[in-house]
Parts: C-alpha cells; structure tokens; sequence
C-alpha cells in the first residue's frame, strides 16, 4: 500500500466514525454520545541538540553549533479529536516544522560527496513536518477526576532536508515519505473544577526494516512527549500552557537510496517547544 492509499484510508475510517457517532446521536433518545473537538497550539521551538550526517564520508554535522539553529523558531500545531461514548478518542494532527537558517561555514561540510568550503555561505533547510493518526482507549471513563487512555499512533512523516551555497553554484537534497507507527499514552487529572495537569506520549524505537517490511538496515526512534496545564474557561473553551519535547531521528543504510551518495544517513534531533493554545469542544 503506497502513501497516498494509506492517508486516504486513515481519512475515511475517520469521518467514517464520525458519521456513525452522529447517526447513533440522532437515533438513542438518551442524547449525545460523541464529542468533537478542536485543538490549537502557538509558541516558539529552541533546538536542544541536532546532528546530521549524508554518506559515511561525510561531515556529523551540528545544526545547533555550526548550523544557525542556535535562536528560537515559531511552531504551531493543529488537531482533530473525536471522543465516542466517552471511551474511544479518534485524533487526526498536523505538526508543521521548518527551520530554515543562513550560515557562513567554520569548516568544510561533506553532504553526500560534495564539498561546500569553509568561509563560504551556505543556505539551510530542515523541513520535517508531520501527519498523525490516533487512537486512544479511555481505562478510567467512570472516574470523575482522573482519565487515563492508551492506544497508537501512526504518523506519516514529510522530510526535505537542503544545503545550498549562497553562490547558487552547490546543492544537495534529501526526501522521504514514510510511516512511523508508535504507541501512545494520555493521562489527566483535575485540579479542582477549572485547573487540570495533563501528560501525553507518542514513541517508538525500532528498525525501519519492521516497521515497513523493507531491507533497510536504518533504525529510528521518535518521542513526542509534553505537559500541559489547563484552565476551563467556559463551556465550551478551555485554554492551556504546554510543554513539549520531540525528538528522534534515525541511523544506517537505505538501499532505496539512488544517490547521489551511499545512502547512508545519521539524523538525530532534540527539541523543546513552549506554546499556549486553546480547545474548542462542538
């Protein structure tokens, strides 16, 4: 099954559900079963640490020390939650992310056989945003101040990665489109009637070969794992102050790989994000 078929699926299944969850509301007599909310965070992202290297003879580069990812870059992050019966949550996220700076080289940097020399400028392009699918199984439904759910995740990742020389005379670029499962966990606990802690964890590490079926010897890992502290504003908005880390990344040989190159790649990445955002519950 390519991309396109499996995104197009997650898609029907989704709005699938949600036409059931609606059906059933219009039929039982006892009201509303399903809750549908909308979930959106702004804030800034600070680069703890972040590596990567393109062929084994080239450079481990450090994006955070040489790479201009030293200052804070805006972040946002959207999503779609559909609670059924108060026990199943269906999320639907998009997380952009691009982190794009402007460098003059201390070094030589080696990106898959091409050399850009040092004292030369050089333009740099992290794009790596992602798409991910949700579910989640309540354990606590019945307690009233304490939820708990787990469940997984499957998320299509996005990648483009470029160094250019400020010149236009060198370039190298890399692309992926793959998907990453992962499990998942959230838990909340109300801290009166207006104020509530949440946590939530999306992870995995395993090697690509598992994941896809291929012959790949790459393993990857992700974590994306934040606290949250919210204020019940009114009915139907609450508000909130998060806190989240997002890491991961990836090592060894594809041999999709066409170059140029050998295909060996080492990503691994750090980051801290601090938004404030809002829910809207219809």
């Amino acid at each position: 099954m390519n991309i396109n078929n499996l995104i197009t699926l997650l898609l029907i299944t989704f709005w699938s559900v949600a036409g059931f969850a609606q059906k059933s509301t219009q039929i039982e007599s006892s009201g509303k079963n399903y809750e549908l909310r909308a979930v959106a965070e702004l804030g800034f992202l600070s680069v703890l640490g972040h590596k990567v290297q393109f062929s084994k003879s080239g450079t481990y580069f450090d994006y955070r020390k040489s790479g201009g990812q030293d200052v804070l870059f805006p972040v946002s992050r959207l999503s779609l939650e559909l609670e059924v019966n108060k026990k199943n949550t269906f999320i639907l996220l998009y997380q952009p992310l691009t982190l794009e700076s402007q460098v003059l080289l201390e070094n030589d940097l080696i990106v898959d056989d091409l050399v850009f020399p040092a004292n030369t400028g050089v333009n740099l392009l992290y794009n790596f945003p992602f798409y991910r699918a949700s579910y989640l199984r309540e354990l606590l439904s019945s307690h009233p101040q304490y939820d708990l759910a787990v469940g997984g995740s499957l998320q299509i990742r996005n990648a483009t990665i470029s160094f250019e020389s400020t010149d236009g005379t060198r370039f190298r670029t890399n692309r992926d489109v793959g998907p990453v499962p992962a499990f998942k966990v959230r838990g909340r606990a109300w801290l009166g009637r207006q104020w509530y802690t949440e946590i939530e964890l999306d992870g995995i590490y395993a090697p690509v070969s598992y994941l896809n079926g291929s012959d790949n010897e790459v393993v990857g890992a992700i974590l994306d794992a934040s606290w949250r502290l919210g204020l019940q504003i009114k009915e139907p908005l609450k508000t909130f102050l998060n806190l989240r880390y997002l890491g991961g990344g990836a090592v060894g040989t594809s041999d999709d790989d066409a170059g140029p190159g050998d295909g060996y790649v080492r990503n691994w990445l750090n980051f801290l994000t601090v938004t404030a955002g809002a829910v809207h519950t219809f």
